[in-house]
C-alpha cells in the first residue's frame, strides 16, 4: 500500500512536470488549471488501473499447483465506478497437490487454501470437506482430527461452493 501511494504521487509530479514543459514549450499557451487537473486525472486513472489489475498481478505470481477456484466482488460509493464494474477485492487458490484423501473413509478430503485479499498477507486454510453430505469443516493450524468423529453440528453446510466442487473432484 506504501509503495502504491509513493507511485502514485510520483506519477502525478511526472505528469505535472510534463504538462508544464509542453507549455513552456509553446509559450504559455494553456491554462493554469491544466497541469493540476492533468496531474489529478492521472493519479485517478493510476489508482483505478491498479485496483482492477491486483488480481492479474496476483495470479501470475502464483506457484505451480495453485488454481484460483473463487473471487468475491466489491462495490463502494466512494469508489463510483466500481457501481459499474465492481472489481475484485479477494480471492481463494486451492492448492491441488495438497488435496487428501481419507483411507478410511473416501468421502473425505482435506485440502488447503490460500486466501488472497488486496493490501493484506496471503493466509493459509486447512478444511476438511464431507463429498457426500456437501460440508467443510475448518481446521486450525497443526489440527490433526478424524473426520468421523466430528460432531454433525461443528461441519458447515454448503451450497453451490465452487471449492468443494474442486476438491472433492466436480
Amino acid at each position: 500500500m506504501f509503495f502504491t501511494l509513493i507511485s502514485t504521487f510520483v506519477l502525478g509530479l511526472a505528469v505535472a512536470g510534463i504538462i508544464l514543459l509542453v507549455n513552456r514549450t509553446i509559450g504559455g499557451r494553456l491554462p493554469r488549471w491544466t497541469t493540476p487537473a492533468a496531474a489529478g486525472l492521472a493519479m485517478l486513472a493510476y489508482t483505478i488501473w491498479t485496483e482492477y489489475d491486483w488480481v492479474d498481478r496476483t495470479t501470475r505470481g502464483l506457484p505451480n499447483g495453485l488454481e484460483v477456484v473463487r473471487t468475491y466482488e466489491t462495490s463502494n460509493i466512494l469508489q463510483p465506478w466500481t457501481l459499474i464494474a465492481p472489481r475484485i477485492n479477494r480471492l481463494v487458490a486451492l492448492d491441488r497437490p495438497s488435496i487428501e484423501t481419507n483411507e478410511n473413509a473416501p468421502r473425505y478430503r482435506k485440502a488447503s487454501l490460500y486466501l488472497f485479499a488486496r493490501f493484506d498477507q496471503p493466509r493459509e486454510l486447512r478444511q476438511i470437506y464431507d463429498c457426500e453430505q456437501n460440508r467443510r469443516i475448518d481446521l486450525l493450524p497443526g489440527e490433526t482430527v478424524d473426520p468421523a468423529e466430528i460432531p454433525d453440528a461443528a461441519w458447515e453446510q454448503l451450497s453451490n461452493d465452487p471449492v468443494a466442487t474442486e476438491v472433492c473432484g466436480g
